[in-house]
């Protein structure tokens, strides 16, 4: 059976909403559930920070709230954290000021100092402490992109000792646009071989024919070494979710995004996580077609080619989710959900393998 906790309910200790769920396990076990918190609304603009909670008995209890980024009255968000195999914590995210929407970057009316910049921190004591944060923006950020995000989820070490953390970014538009359209989105991921001492960029796939235009991203490694990564897709059509494989660790695609029809979905985030032992990559987000509801973890066995329905957790509403392996028998699925909305908490839930398989 499933068991579920709640580390982040909206309206509560000091933040009108949490959002944006990204969680890691430390290599002593521990669960680290990081999210944005949104000081004065539910807006995606304004006074955030990048929020953390700790869990030491696998999800079932979170211990107290932790500011893991913050940029004074201003946004940091979209947490990107990944557990090094030194046992090194890093955490990539975003800053910008506060009153830049994403309507108005996308637009290009914010300047180039208050619209979307690269940050990257890391802990060496599993989240309890972290270092001052320092800019990446100028190796992770190509100067005409407008609009940026990394992940959102959690970012990965390949078994290379590769760190890759997916991400997107908008164009600049053409002819009458605004540079609002869906088909300006694009997708590329930031690649460092030392451990997060310096920083590239990766593939980048941002072709504006308005039929994939990748967005929000999530990548695992496969038992083959090839990393898959699957992205949401805004554009009206072949359908919301598309994927690609890279057969040189992130650095470039073996095809650009090609959808996926397996994947039935709204426009939302979503999240993967291969599993070792059984060989299953898995897939969470919401199933339902047209709204953001009925959280559903799927799996395939061939390197996400085909997808099957594995765990349904429930019919309500549901929105950003990601993936952890807890031990050998269980997955945590932190996502958002509520009773009558999909941001009135961030839930965490237990799930056995077996369940999965």
């Amino acid at each position: 059976m499933t068991e579920t906790s709640v580390p982040f309910r909206a309206g509560q200790e000091g933040y009108a909403s949490f959002r944006i769920p990204a969680v890691v396990a430390t290599g002593t076990g521990d669960l680290l559930a990081f999210c944005e918190g949104r000081v004065g609304s539910r807006d995606d603009f304004g006074n955030i920070d990048v929020v953390l909670k700790r869990s030491s008995d696998g999800g079932r209890t979170w211990g107290p709230l932790q500011v893991a980024a913050h940029h004074g009255d201003a946004l940091a968000g979209n947490p990107a954290p990944v557990v090094l195999d030194t046992g090194r914590v890093l955490l990539v995210h975003v800053r910008n000021a506060a009153p830049a929407t994403e309507d108005a970057i996308r637009r290009g009316t914010v300047s180039a100092a208050d619209g979307r910049r690269v940050w990257v921190r890391h802990s060496d004591d599993e989240g309890r402490t972290w270092s001052a944060p320092r800019e990446i923006t100028r190796e992770t950020k190509r100067p005409e992109w407008r609009w940026y995000a990394t992940t959102p989820g959690h970012a990965i070490q390949l078994s290379t000792g590769r760190v890759v953390v997916p991400a997107n970014h908008s164009l600049p538009p053409t002819g009458t646009d605004n540079g609002t359209e869906g088909r300006y989105n694009g997708g590329h991921c930031l690649l460092s071989d030392d451990r997060g001492a310096t920083w590239r960029i990766g593939y980048v796939d941002d072709n504006t024919d308005g039929y994939v235009n990748a967005n929000e991203t999530t990548a695992a490694e496969l038992p083959d070494g090839r990393v898959y990564f699957n992205t949401r897709n805004d554009s009206p059509s072949p359908g919301t979710r598309a994927d690609a494989h890279s057969a040189d660790g992130g650095q470039t695609l073996v095809k650009p995004f090609r959808p996926q029809a397996g994947l039935v979905a709204p426009v939302c985030q979503a999240a993967v996580l291969q599993l070792g032992e059984p060989d299953l990559l898995l897939y969470s987000g919401p199933a339902d077609p047209g709204f953001r509801a009925l959280m559903t973890i799927r799996a395939s066995t061939d390197g996400g080619t085909t997808w099957r329905p594995a765990y349904t957790v429930d019919g309500l509403p549901a929105a950003y989710s990601d993936l952890v392996r807890i031990d050998a028998d269980t997955v945590g699925l932190l996502y958002e959900t509520g009773d009558f909305g999909a941001y009135e908490t961030i839930t965490f839930r237990r799930v056995p393998v077996t369940e999965l398989t």
